[in-house]
């Protein structure tokens, strides 16, 4: 026990981060209705239907996920935020929106009690719960944050003037994605042996160069909805079916339930629509420079449009063909500066390590163990009897996340 527990470390940038996470979550809400005001008084019913589609279906989804992760958890509550509510009232919660929120109050009642009182199985399991909260994050911003941005960009384009709401939710909205793709870094940096950690550094170099790609596709599609709005869901349609079919192809192993997987593999498929995302371990190299060799000829298409349309059939917004062709090199340019940065940190910053070099590999090695050795009579016996699983050291190791730390580092 006393090994597994110095494996596992809640620092102060862990605490920092989880304490700014639950107010700019709450911040994002309020923005989120400031901006459907905004757009309600415009009139702008089109851009204002867009809003809520995303906000109720990215909401639906991580709920969705939420509730999944509970029941293959067996619904065991860790923290005592989490236990205040019933099985049923549990579902209440996640059926009325509401779910996250006792995620989010766990994972920073148990985050303040390893800082103050040092106790470290509180440090285990913030840190446990802190991996499920950083993938919703990952979900979150993939199906809410960075398709409003891609809104908010898009009106800016078209009105050609900078509305103080629509620009403070744009901003929100980046500080969104690079919240959550640092700390979804730093979740996975955790599952790294002492001897391999990645400095903060690293987490740096990461933040940069996804910044840097998402920004660049995020403004490509903005610039192709600002001249052919409608034409955006047709392109969304088609990319997503591909990218689902490749995330099919993969054979993804996330979820513990068939329908989960297929959830799953709709959600990578989104995921992809915007930004890479490893869901398979072993050398993805191929596929890497497959899916970043597609969505740079996408992004080369759709800037190639928007500025045929502005010399061609040029809208309400009229944009010099000189000014066009300087916005159409410096968005690609960004996506190309990105994907040479990735590529220094992957020469310099990313350690390849086998799956059983991460932590977390002998403990679900002795589950396994465990459960191929389990005599006949306990299946039956469970099915009748509440069973408390033991406080072992496999409880603080979270499954989910360890199988993102090995698609990302073997």
């Amino acid at each position: 026990m006393s090994d597994t527990r110095a494996e596992f470390r809640y620092s102060c940038w862990d605490f920092l981060f989880t304490c700014i996470g639950l107010p700019l979550f709450l911040l994002d809400i309020v923005l989120d209705v400031l901006a459907a005001v905004s757009f309600y008084q415009e009139k702008a019913f089109v851009c204002l239907g867009v809003l809520l589609l995303l906000l109720v279906g990215s909401s639906l989804l991580a709920q969705a996920y939420s509730w999944l992760w509970y029941s293959y958890d067996g619904f065991q509550m860790k923290t005592k935020v989490e236990q205040l509510p019933s099985r049923g009232l549990l579902g209440l919660l996640h059926l009325f929106q509401l779910g996250i929120y006792f995620r989010h109050a766990g994972v920073l009642e148990m985050s303040i009690k390893s800082f103050y009182k040092r106790k470290v199985e509180c440090a285990e399991t913030a840190q446990n719960l802190n991996h499920d909260l950083s993938v919703l994050r990952i979900i979150e911003t993939f199906s809410e944050s960075a398709p409003q941005l891609t809104l908010m960009l898009t009106v800016i384009l078209q009105r050609a003037q900078l509305d103080p709401v629509t620009v403070i939710k744009a901003v929100g909205s980046a500080s969104a994605i690079a919240l959550s793709m640092t700390t979804y870094h730093r979740s996975l940096r955790s599952f790294l042996p002492e001897k391999k950690k990645q400095k903060i550094a690293s987490s740096a170099v990461y933040f940069s160069w996804n910044l840097l790609l998402i920004s660049s596709r995020l403004a490509a599609l903005a610039l192709f909805a600002s001249v052919l709005p409608c034409f955006i869901f047709t392109h969304f349609i088609c990319s997503w079916l591909v990218l689902f079919f490749f995330a099919w192809r993969s054979k993804t192993d996330f979820m513990d339930g068939p329908g989960g997987e297929w959830l799953y593999r709709a959600t990578v498929g989104l995921i992809w629509y915007f930004d890479w995302f490893n869901v398979t371990e072993g050398n993805t190299r191929n596929r890497t420079v497959l899916y970043h060799g597609y969505i740079l000829t996408d992004i080369s298409v759709l800037c190639g449009v928007w500025c045929w349309r502005m010399s061609a059939d040029p809208p309400d917004f009229v944009i010099q063909p000189l000014y066009a062709l300087i916005t159409v090199v410096c968005v690609v340019g960004v996506y190309i500066l990105g994907l040479l940065i990735k590529v220094i940190y992957y020469k310099c910053f990313h350690p390849n390590l086998d799956k059983d070099e991460l932590k977390g590999a002998r403990m679900e090695q002795e589950e396994q163990h465990k459960e191929l050795n389990k005599p006949i009579k306990a299946v039956f016996r469970i099915t009748s009897e509440r069973v408390t699983p033991p406080k072992t050291a496999a409880a603080h190791c979270n499954k989910r996340m360890r199988k993102l730390a090995v698609n990302f580092y073997s």
